[in-house]
């Protein structure tokens, strides 16, 4: 059988969103919203959550005792240090064969998202070593030196006309254990990209970011 294991590392401290992680988003910390979520998706046999948090510790013993929770030690503590090396000593505490890592961040991702992410990854016909999520962009394009990067402005396109790009949305990342030690990555040589609408892919990075969630979330609350 394989084994599937989610991951969502989280920092006590932030330095644009104090708090972020835990903050209250519809009443309850944010965190809950994407835990809840992969609760109900089949496809994940265990949730880890990598923290260095007392209250997520806590809360998240005292609220989903079915996830496991490592205490992130000291010098992984920093918020420079890449998610890769962080990730590298999670999987040195998990027994796992297939990873899927997302952030509590990402509020709105849903439950079949996340599943058909995991099983085109597991289906034998992909030849993927990895999946990453998406979301579609398709707006006339400039560098910093006024230079047109993906159209030509004697030809006024309109937008839906354009070839897309994607932008990694961080959402989520399907790989395995062995491509992180091997590559120091979580996107491998043969990846494929998972287009996810723009609302599930609504990140918390900014006041304004959770301002926005905010409204999301309780605009949702109350049409339920």
């Amino acid at each position: 059988m394989t084994r599937t294991v989610a991951v969502v590392p989280m920092r006590h401290t932030s330095e644009r969103v104090p708090g972020k992680n835990y903050r209250p988003l519809a009443g309850i910390p944010l965190y809950h919203h994407v835990v809840r979520m992969m609760i109900s998706v089949s496809e994940i046999d265990l949730i880890v959550v990598d923290t260095d948090s007392e209250f997520i510790i806590s809360d998240c013993t005292e609220h989903f005792p079915s996830v496991k929770v490592l205490r992130r030690p000291e010098h992984l503590r920093d918020g420079g240090i890449a998610m890769n090396t962080v990730l590298l000593n999670t999987l040195e505490q998990v027994d796992a064969d297939i990873v899927l890592q997302t952030h509590s961040t990402n509020p709105f991702l849903t439950a079949q998202t996340v599943s058909a992410a995991l099983n085109l990854f597991s289906n034998p016909d992909s030849d993927c070593d990895s999946v990453f999520s998406v979301t579609r962009l398709q707006a006339r394009l400039w560098d910093s030196d006024t230079v047109p990067v993906n159209h030509d402005p004697s030809v006024l396109l309109r937008t839906q006309d354009l070839a897309p790009l994607f932008i990694e949305n961080s959402c989520f990342f399907v790989f395995t254990p062995e491509l992180l030690r091997q590559r120091g990555n979580r996107i491998g040589a043969r990846p494929l990209m998972f287009e996810v609408a723009a609302i599930e892919a609504v990140d918390i990075d900014t006041e304004d970011d959770f301002t926005l969630a905010a409204a999301i979330a309780e605009h949702a609350r109350a049409s339920a």
